[in-house]
């Protein structure tokens, strides 16, 4: 049975209303499970997204992680929430990774990625993403010092995928995905703007274009795209909202599945199966018809699923 958990962001909604929310996805039976619905009064209500909603998530042992705008909430697999782990340098949190007994977490309003250190429970390291007239250069920071980036969100950070390989990040503004390899950090490949949900995977690059409505799989010889459904507007909840606060369509979430099939998430809240083989949409799933849901994060659940 293939499980996917999904982290949610609620755009434009106010105080009060849940502005995110967790969900099991069993894309067996084409069914889901609401877990968790996120209603934090104490964030900035300011803009259409902002500090709202649910965002990176990874599984890691019995420890299930999830990003919300300043913390890192860690979670039982029932969804009790145990810990929840703070730094001053964590503001719109994104992305995230798990890898040698570290949690890395990409913190957009300061261009840095953050190390949490699975043992004890602590930010133990940080980098911060430089670029200026001089190219492009990481910086390392201690998270708990005084001596940390000032909040610029000029790359607007939102990628993370580690390997031993190096340390893949992608952001709105990175002009393409990013390795660091421990020492330095290189360009790799350039990407649209608004690429997110970046990683390496087999001989080429999977990203969301959520600027043109699709998932892509580019490699140096082809250009594989998905584009995201659309549904009529009579099936569709708060369409009349603005298109700066939310629109149908909208790619965001990414799962690879195994060699040729991966999910990917949009507006309003749908998940879809793709065969990069067959190049053919296998199976699509929508869970809600409000198109300011959108998905944000999505991992392979390995627990049991409630009924």
């Amino acid at each position: 049975m293939t499980v996917l958990a999904l982290t949610t962001v609620r755009r434009g909604v106010t105080r009060g209303e849940p502005h995110g929310a967790i969900y099991l996805l069993d894309l067996e039976h084409g069914r889901a499970a609401h877990v968790v619905d996120w209603s934090r009064p104490a964030i900035d209500w300011g803009g259409y997204g902002g500090d709202r909603g649910l965002r990176g998530i990874v599984v890691e042992g019995d420890r299930v992680f999830v990003a919300s705008s300043d913390s890192v909430l860690q979670f039982a697999p029932d969804f009790t929430l145990h810990e929840t782990h703070c730094s001053p340098y964590l503001k719109h949190a994104q992305g995230m990774a798990v890898f040698d007994g570290r949690l890395y977490v990409a913190s957009a309003a300061y261009d840095a990625v953050l190390a949490l250190d699975l043992a004890t429970g602590r930010f133990v390291w940080g980098l911060h993403l430089i670029e200026d007239e001089a190219g492009l250069r990481a910086a390392p920071f201690d998270p708990s010092g005084s001596l940390g980036p000032s909040p610029g969100n000029r790359l607007h950070l939102s990628s993370l995928f580690c390997d031993p390989r190096g340390m893949f990040i992608a952001g709105l503004r990175t002009r393409g995905l990013l390795r660091f390899d421990g020492q330095r950090i290189k360009r790799l490949v350039t990407l649209p703007e608004g690429a997110r949900d970046v990683r390496p995977w087999r001989d080429g690059v999977l990203f969301n274009d959520s600027l043109n409505d699709a998932a892509r799989f580019l490699t140096p010889e082809r250009n594989r795209v998905f584009r995201t459904p659309h549904y009529p507007a009579e099936a569709l909840s708060h369409d009349d909202c603005s298109e700066h606060v939310a629109r149908q369509g909208f790619a965001r979430g990414l799962c690879v599945l195994d060699a040729d099939r991966f999910a990917a998430a949009s507006s309003p809240l749908t998940v879809c199966v793709h065969d990069v083989a067959s190049m053919a949409t296998t199976q699509r799933i929508n869970l809600d018809t409000d198109i300011r849901h959108a998905a944000h994060g999505m991992t392979a659940w390995p627990f049991d699923v409630p009924d």
